[in-house]
């Protein structure tokens, strides 16, 4: 018996950033983001003898350990490591034997959510597996706290939440971490229009987002003017995204994503870099009407919005910096899971 799970990741279309404690505590946060076809994947294979083994599937890593009810923590294996020393102390369980297997379909500090992701999916095997009573919003919490309380990672709510909904959704981040995602209902029309206009393009770099999200976080604290206001320009674009979407107004979406890019690089000073903004420029200049860094910046993923026929234009341009086009999809699953006999 296998028990398997899979969780998407996701694309920040708008109000990326907001969902960060002290701002979303303070003021609330807002955010737009959309789950595409780029999955992390868990395999759970309970095991008799006493031992627990954790996989990083197409690398060498591995870790065998005896079962306990509590692991230390193992560099490199944080996550399965905090995932499953959490389940154990919440449902008061005994120590359990099991092989765990993570697979994830893009670079980790890629911008588009991983380590969040491969958490819930992580969780989903023991969900199937012990049939624990969780529900989408209690294991997106589970998720975050995990991450960013148990284990101390710096970052935001709206990736736990995106993995375990999937979807194009609204979500509204409020005070005492209280989360509310409002599926958006698009017309046909609309999500293949935007889905065919977006262009995801790697960077071929990766970037390690604590550094960014520790000076947001410094910032709000300190009641930086500039940035504080760059964060309420990115909630009310979160906003104007949704509207536009909502309506049909697709002209629209490459100006929303400027304006958020151009607050975005307001709140740190390493979301950007030379790379990034001629990757930028470049992609406007060939056709593009906006775009934006994926995730909290500083390298990995991003993406523009190409209207009418300039994609491929934008795409060959783009690509002569050194980077890669990922062709994507939306999908509207999130966390998924199910039992191999």
């Amino acid at each position: 018996m296998i028990i398997r799970s899979k969780a998407p990741l996701r694309i920040g279309l708008a109000g990326g950033g907001t969902d960060v404690s002290p701002y979303s505590d303070i003021y609330g946060g807002a955010i737009l983001n959309a789950t595409i076809d780029l999955y992390a994947y868990a395999s759970l294979e309970p095991l008799d003898n006493g031992k627990i083994e954790f996989c990083i599937d197409g690398t060498d890593k591995s870790l065998s350990v005896a079962s306990e009810i509590e692991l230390q923590l193992v560099e490199g294996f944080e996550l399965f490591i905090g995932v499953y020393n959490r389940l154990v102390k919440e449902f008061d369980l005994k120590p359990l034997s099991f092989r765990l297997t993570s697979y994830i379909e893009a670079p980790q500090g890629s911008g588009l959510g991983t380590s969040s992701t491969i958490v819930v999916s992580l969780i989903g095997t023991f969900v199937e597996w012990l049939k624990l009573p969780l529900g989408k919003y209690d294991i997106a919490r589970l998720a975050y706290e995990i991450e960013r309380i148990d284990l101390g990672m710096s970052g935001g709510k709206q990736d736990q939440y995106a993995a375990t909904f999937g979807g194009i959704n609204f979500m509204e981040f409020l005070a005492d971490d209280k989360v509310i995602v409002n599926p958006l209902q698009l017309k046909d029309e609309v999500l293949y229009e935007l889905e065919f206009n977006l262009l995801l393009y790697f960077t071929a770099t990766q970037r390690l987002s604590a550094t960014i999200i520790n000076e947001q976080v410094k910032n709000v604290k300190d009641k930086n003017e500039k940035s504080v206001d760059a964060m309420h320009n990115l909630k009310e674009q979160a906003q104007q995204m949704k509207d536009s979407l909502l309506r049909g107004d697709l002209n629209k979406i490459g100006e929303i994503l400027h304006f958020g890019w151009t607050n975005k690089k307001q709140i740190a000073h390493s979301i950007s870099n030379e790379l990034i903004d001629k990757v930028y420029t470049t992609a406007i200049n060939t056709g593009a009407t906006g775009g934006k860094i994926s995730g909290a910046g500083g390298g990995g993923f991003m993406f523009f919005y190409c209207p009418g026929v300039t994609k491929v234009k934008v795409a060959r341009a783009i690509e002569g910096l050194g980077g890669r086009v990922q062709s994507f999809k939306f999908t509207q699953q999130g966390l998924t899971t199910w039992t191999s006999l």
